[in-house]
């Protein structure tokens, strides 16, 4: 058998390897405590529950339109008129199966090969291996928590050659939850704008921000930057609807035209039924998305403040998302049974045989020396987990 050169550039999810490591030891009857996902704990909320079941009663269960029906499209653009700001027309927007799908069409759709995609780290671990399946070279940038994660202006000017076509920009940030300001984007789009790269900024964390902060959107910051902004998004994380892949795209209308060839030959539309459900989160009453935020604040300052008081680990408090991103750099080279903890991988392995929690290593998401946990979990099972992490760390 032969596979093709694209296949063996790329690497499995390491976040869903790690899950799926956990629920495994789970399934063997081991109390693992996994902060490896990104996926909320909540149940979706019943109006969207209620939706779906009556889109299936009513027959709605067949192909539809491959960019998504209108209803959808109409509930995306009123969204993005009243959230964010921003004017779209239906042909300058594409529904897809999930957030992930948007951004792996997206890639397809405007990278030639040795194109160059600049991509700051830490970044969400797909960002690199889509850009490899579709020609692009990533180009990493280094950031750290001593400037907060955040990627400067004047590093993104040094990145680009006359092969970059694009930068990719996760506000709130997975897996840092670093959430970029206003008047940060702003800088942003005046580089990008100046030579003439796409911006694609990854949304879906959008609703989940903490201590006040006001989100904003890249395409809306400045007035030139809707044209030069591809903006992803989706009802996965908000409306805790993660299995019904819906995500959706909002571009220019040249893009957004492409994208819609790359999906009819590869899913056609997405689920019907989910479709019908994306369109009760987007219209319906939002009183459960803000409930789950005031949930994920309250889990953030917890997890964020038993982190700090734990000796060889420290960790900036993120303000969107729900992740941690702490710094366990110190714990590198310590050992335990004889054993000498070389790197972060050591250290996540570690933590899931001694304390039998699952974390994922900061180098996944390109920053050695870091961990990520999601804090996606009840804080019943935070406050046990951080009990267990302290034990394992003092035990080193």
């Amino acid at each position: 058998m032969y596979l093709s050169k694209r296949v063996q550039a790329i690497k499995p999810s390491p976040t869903l390897a790690i899950d799926a490591k956990a629920k495994a030891l789970q399934q063997q009857g081991v109390d693992v405590i996994s902060f490896g996902t990104g996926e909320p704990d909540f149940d979706t909320p019943d109006n969207i529950k209620d939706a779906a079941v009556k889109a299936i009663n009513a027959g709605f269960t067949k192909y539809c339109a491959v960019s998504g029906t209108p209803e959808i499209k109409n509930a995306i653009i009123n969204k993005l008129k009243k959230d964010n700001e921003l004017d779209y027309t239906q042909n300058e927007i594409i529904v897809s199966c999930g957030a992930k799908h948007s951004l792996y069409n997206l890639f397809m759709a405007i990278f030639n090969d040795g194109d160059e995609i600049i991509i700051p780290a830490p970044y969400w671990v797909s960002y690199p291996d889509m850009a490899i399946l579709a020609g692009a070279v990533p180009v990493i940038i280094n950031t750290g928590d001593k400037n907060n994660f955040k990627i400067d202006p004047a590093e993104i000017k040094k990145a680009i050659t006359p092969k970059t076509k694009a930068i990719v920009i996760n506000s709130p940030s997975n897996p840092t939850g670093v959430t970029y300001s206003c008047d940060e984007l702003k800088e942003i789009v005046k580089v990008c704008a100046e030579n003439k790269i796409l911006i694609i900024s990854d949304e879906i964390y959008e609703k989940l921000v903490y201590d006040n902060f006001k989100f904003c959107s890249t395409a809306s910051v400045l007035p030139e930057a809707k044209a030069n902004t591809i903006v992803i998004n989706g009802v996965s994380k908000a409306f805790a609807m993660t299995g019904w892949r819906i995500g959706y795209t909002a571009g220019p209308k040249e893009i957004i035209s492409a994208m819609t060839k790359i999906q009819s030959q590869s899913t056609s539309n997405p689920t019907s039924i989910s479709i019908k459900a994306a369109v009760e989160a987007l219209n319906g009453p939002q009183h459960d998305v803000e409930k789950m935020r005031i949930e994920f604040e309250k889990r953030r300052d917890y997890i964020v403040d038993r982190l700090n008081k734990m000796e060889g680990v420290s960790c900036i408090k993120p303000n969107g998302a729900f992740y941690v991103f702490p710094n366990v750099s110190k714990l590198i080279g310590k050992t335990f049974d004889g054993k000498v903890i070389k790197n972060d991988m050591d250290i996540a392995d570690y933590l899931l045989e001694k304390a039998k929690i699952a974390v994922v290593p900061g180098s996944s998401f390109g920053a050695e020396g870091y961990i990520r946990l999601s804090y996606a979990t009840s804080i019943k099972l935070i406050e046990e987990g951080m009990n267990r992490l302290q034990s394992a760390i003092g035990s080193l």
